[in-house]
């Protein structure tokens, strides 16, 4: 697999995964009625570093991005977010893109890395802490999940 930096011409094959992720309302806490349009600004920000997985077929499989979650003296805070296409689920498409977003993170100079709301029911949470992220704290009840109700928000961080 082929991990790059996105070029404008890959938001056509994002779209649909990422349209289909945050529609299904269960990891991200998003507007599952974000517009094509609004969910392109909002991804492929020219504030974010956006990179993009390729598998062996040239078909682009998951992506990620990298930003200050912070401004000012506290710019040096890290901030990602990723998705991978829910077909190529459990083939470590989603460890590969946050090992690059880490090390691409560390290169640039963050000195950490925080994610403000991850839902608790996500699987992701055994990858991000297998990577070394703690939870800080928990938001209970903040997240209207379509299949388990209310559930909390992690803040989650890792030092880089």
């Amino acid at each position: 697999m082929l991990i790059r930096e996105a070029a404008a011409e890959d938001w056509p094959r994002i779209w649909p995964f990422w349209h289909r992720i945050v529609a299904a309302a269960e990891t991200y806490a998003w507007d599952p009625g974000t517009s094509e349009d609004d969910a392109r600004a909002l991804w492929m920000s020219p504030a974010k570093r956006v990179y993009v997985a390729v598998d062996e077929t040239g078909a682009v499989v998951g992506s990620a991005y990298v930003t200050p979650n912070y401004g000012g003296p506290a710019a040096r805070i890290a901030n990602a977010g990723f998705m991978v296409d829910p077909d190529r689920a459990g083939r470590g498409v989603g460890r590969a893109l946050a090992e690059h977003v880490l090390a691409a993170a560390r290169a640039d100079g963050y000195r950490g890395m925080v994610f403000n709301a991850v839902v608790e029911t996500n699987p992701a949470v055994a990858l991000w802490t297998s990577l070394g992220f703690e939870i800080l704290g928990t938001v209970p009840e903040a997240y209207e999940h379509p299949r388990h109700g209310l559930v909390g928000l992690h803040i989650m961080y890792r030092a880089l």
